[in-house]
């Protein structure tokens, strides 16, 4: 009788797993080994346990380590040009942002060096930003664009965020956020610029396959629900998911109306009600919390994460990195704010930055855990448990980076 041989391009053996597969969990699985086939895990559990029969190409000893899925940067501005630091300086000294936008800073002055950078000087400046974040075990990001709010700049940044993918070990899933902030040249034609939105830059932008997913800045000082709403009706005629920047600065309604577009997630959430999680709960929509722009406005209003949690609603972490309200690139140091300014336990920081992270991008059924047929995106961590990630200011545990089954770190 014939047994079938299990042949593995790579064997990681010595390591302890937290899968993040359980909701209560990390999924642990201490003295393991984890097998990777064409990119993909093919078998995981204890070492004891592997298979007789194999064929392995490579195999890793991990002397220890503990290993998670890679982590996942679900919402991220990393593409743009300039420099906002003097609005942080007019901040502490006492200017709000609603204030420097209505000025013409905030998120219009990103834009006016966005349009003057070329694709390449966007591209040498973007890629510093994410090689922070690979040293730190990412191996997911999403990438808005929003600091053009022209076609021609809008689809330059899509296009340094595809590039970005193809130079790095690291997949780039790209949002179009035309619907950003009302442009210079449309001041006080909001409407006349969402029809140019719908109607003109996001069937271009489709069309040069630039975008996963659409989002929109519902609030005061960027788009009304009826606007929000169009954007969303447009990105349904394209059959693309929608997302939104939802009760930032005040209660809009927009995770309600996220919800009732199916919509991956809602954003931000410091001033969302409880009709919003209901609503966000219903439809499966995750809740994304950045505590790095909550830290850096000097926010008071803290997100609702005893409703977030009793209705069920799914909690992903993000850095937000961006110029004007959270310039970071340190996905490690959004799990200890988490923890600190949010209260959030190191097992739901963890759990944000992986399983709950793909789902706000729609990947949960192929990152974000570690479980057989899942992509092999994992990391590696010089640390004594899973919580120490959450704990130790500007530590950089990562001793290994395996991107599609592949070592890039």
């Amino acid at each position: 009788m014939t047994t079938d041989i299990h042949q593995w391009d790579s064997l990681w053996i010595n390591v302890r797993l937290a899968t993040m597969t359980e909701a209560n969990s990390y999924g642990e699985c201490h003295d393991a080994a984890i097998a990777v086939r064409d990119g993909v895990i093919v078998w995981l559990g204890k070492q004891a346990d592997l298979p007789a029969n194999l064929s392995v190409t490579t195999t890793h000893d991990c002397h220890g380590a503990w290993m998670t899925p890679g982590l996942i940067d679900c919402h991220t501005h990393i593409v743009y040009g300039g420099n906002r630091s003097n609005e942080f300086e007019d901040r502490l000294n006492g200017v709000s942002y609603e204030d420097i936008a209505r000025r013409g800073g905030g998120i219009i002055s990103t834009v006016k060096a966005t349009r003057a950078a070329s694709e390449t000087e966007l591209f040498s400046q973007s890629q510093v930003r994410v090689k922070r974040l690979l040293q730190e075990g990412v191996t997911t990001l999403e990438c808005k664009s929003g600091y053009g709010l022209d076609l021609d700049t809008e689809a330059k940044i899509l296009r340094v965020a595809r590039r970005l993918s193809e130079h790095f070990p690291v997949r780039v899933c790209t949002t179009f956020l035309g619907a950003h902030a009302v442009p210079p040249e449309y001041a006080g034609r909001a409407d006349d610029y969402i029809d140019q939105v719908c109607e003109h830059m996001l069937p271009a932008l489709v069309a040069e396959g630039l975008v996963d997913a659409v989002d929109v800045f519902c609030e005061k000082i960027g788009f009304t629900p009826a606007q929000t709403e169009r954007v969303f009706q447009a990105a349904r005629r394209h059959g693309l998911p929608v997302k939104l920047h939802a009760e930032q600065l005040s209660d809009q309604g927009g995770a309600a109306l996220t919800a009732r577009y199916q919509g991956l997630s809602a954003d931000h959430l410091e001033y969302l009600s409880a009709d919003g999680i209901a609503n966000m709960a219903a439809a499966g929509t995750v809740a994304v919390l950045l505590p790095g722009a909550y830290y850096f406005l000097r926010e008071t209003q803290l997100p609702p994460l005893a409703g977030l949690r009793a209705a069920g609603v799914p909690i992903a972490l993000a850095t937000d990195c961006n110029p004007g309200t959270s310039p970071m690139t340190s996905i490690l140091m959004v799990m200890n704010m988490a923890c600190t300014i949010f209260k959030m336990t190191p097992l739901e920081a963890l759990q944000g930055i992986t399983r709950n992270a793909a789902k706000a991008l729609g990947l949960e059924k192929s990152i974000g855990q570690l479980a057989v047929g899942m992509q092999a995106d994992f990391a590696l961590w010089q640390v004594d448990r899973p919580a120490d990630l959450s704990y130790a200011i500007g530590a950089i545990p990562c001793c290994g980076v395996v991107y599609a089954g592949v070592i890039s770190k």
